[in-house]
């Protein structure tokens, strides 16, 4: 096959974008790129009863927030069931499926069958070859495709390589229902045919739908996609992946505080590598992926490493970038719209100031926020318990001490700052850490911050001496 590639990622809307159509939607967006070609989407809404336009609005949000940009509008499946109740048209016109009249009853008796005799349920093809003259008065008819009963079909897999399907498993499958909507196998072949589409990457969960839709293409003659199914998602236990697992929507990863970056270089990690490289860019993995090089086990999926990964894309982020993008997710973390609230103008100054000490200790922008509480807090500061103890023990004593020497510097800066505390702790006789401790419990409400000396230079003189003073009593 040659010419430009076109990849499709094709969600149903019932529900939000989860984290295995997330990595079905990064690997064609990632191949389409590697390539030089177009990724298209299409929402896959032809069942209406449970499509929602709630949910096309949480895929279209979800994509967005990982940055997987799509070429032109999105197509509806819903919008071209005339197209595709053309095609079922054209295949009983050209010999290559036939009304069928089957009541319920019939084919509830054939499952009985079946199931009486040990074999799978199978159409039995009744109406395959009679004349439509016999046909029951006021009985909608389906469509059913004519299956080839001898043989196989051999679908040519990217991932899985040959696979070959007995044709007496496949039967004539419905292409067109009695109320003329089109099935789901019809549908498909048909959208990706139209659209232009020359690479099919999704789970391997549609292998067999593969082999239909085969036929499908066979029949209207037309070229086959080439096929690539990628395998399903698993948790750390090896089970299927759940709910339980972490299998959530992309947006509560990202109220987790996970960047988008790290969450795609996860997700390409998830079934696909490059040598031993964990930590990729975006530019690296357009470059590198190549289908071939997914794997056909299932991959599994660990929120702890996704964190940690987190966390070394957090470190490695410019902090411009890293500030920006976590203020534009503050509205989506727990808490994030009250520390958005105290993030002036002045505290804004201050968290850019603090941000290099502060994304050393985080994985995630929850955590990010967390640790930069102390900087949007209001005084007095809340303490917490073990801030209290360290300040109620001797710390107020030792704060009272230090405070004339830090309100008499000159310049205030984190160097001169630790020259004050350090002479004074020399003169008290104390170890430096017997300062330090109840000075970042008055300066932070907690025991645990950036290095003391940056936090004074972050808060600067006037809010940090007021802190002081209100704990030194």
């Amino acid at each position: 096959m040659t010419g430009t590639v076109v990849t499709r990622f094709a969600p149903s809307p019932t529900g939000y974008l989860h984290i295995g159509g997330a990595r079905t939607a990064l690997f064609n967006w990632l191949y389409a790129r590697h390539t030089g070609g177009r990724m298209l989407l299409r929402i896959e809404d032809t069942d209406r009863a449970r499509s929602t336009e709630a949910a096309t609005a949480a895929i279209l949000d979800g994509l967005a927030w990982l940055g997987l940009d799509w070429e032109g509008e999105p197509y509806s499946q819903f919008a071209r069931a005339e197209r595709h109740r053309e095609v079922a048209e054209t295949l009983v016109e050209n010999g290559a499926a036939y009304r069928c009249y089957a009541s319920a009853e019939e084919l509830e008796a054939m499952r009985e069958t079946a199931r009486a005799e040990g074999r799978p349920p199978r159409y039995d093809g009744r109406w395959r070859d009679r004349d439509p003259a016999e046909a029951p008065a006021g009985v909608a008819p389906v469509i059913r495709i004519k299956a080839p009963r001898e043989g196989e079909t051999v679908v040519e897999d990217r991932v899985q390589g040959t696979v070959r399907f007995p044709n007496r498993d496949l039967d004539d499958f419905v292409i067109l229902r009695s109320d003329g909507s089109p099935t789901y196998m019809l549908a498909v072949v048909v959208d990706d045919r139209d659209m232009g589409v020359t690479h099919i990457i999704r789970g391997d969960d549609h292998l067999t739908n593969a082999a239909r839709q085969t036929i499908i293409y066979r029949a209207m003659g037309w070229d086959v996609p080439v096929m690539a199914h990628i395998p399903l998602i698993h948790g750390p236990d090896g089970a299927k992946l759940s709910k339980r697992h972490g299998a959530l929507g992309v947006d509560a990863y990202r109220a987790m505080g996970l960047l988008p970056a790290a969450l795609r270089n996860y997700l390409a990690r998830l079934g696909w590598s490059h040598g031993d490289d964990e930590v990729m860019s975006t530019e690296d993995m357009i470059r590198w992926f190549e289908i071939e090089d997914i794997n056909r086990g299932a991959a599994r999926f660990d929120v702890q490493k996704l964190e940690a990964l987190n966390g070394i894309h957090m470190r490695q982020s410019d902090d411009a970038a890293l500030l920006a993008l976590f203020v534009d997710t503050l509205p989506h973390l727990p808490g994030g719209p009250a520390f958005a609230a105290r993030l002036d103008a002045a505290a804004r100054e201050r968290l850019a100031a603090a941000l290099p000490g502060l994304k050393e200790r985080a994985r995630t922008l929850v955590e990010l926020m967390d640790g930069a509480g102390f900087l949007v807090a209001e005084r007095p500061l809340a303490l917490d318990d073990k801030a209290a103890k360290l300040v109620e023990a001797d710390g107020r004593s030792v704060l009272a001490g230090l405070l004339p020497r830090l309100e008499a510097l000159a310049e205030w800066s984190a160097e001169s700052t630790e020259s004050a505390v350090r002479a004074y702790a020399e003169e008290a006789g104390l170890k430096l850490g017997k300062v330090a401790q109840p000075l970042r419990a008055a300066l932070t409400g907690r025991t645990t911050s950036p290095g003391i000396f940056d936090v004074l230079a972050v808060l600067g003189r006037d809010e940090s001496l007021g802190r002081i003073r209100d704990q030194a009593g």
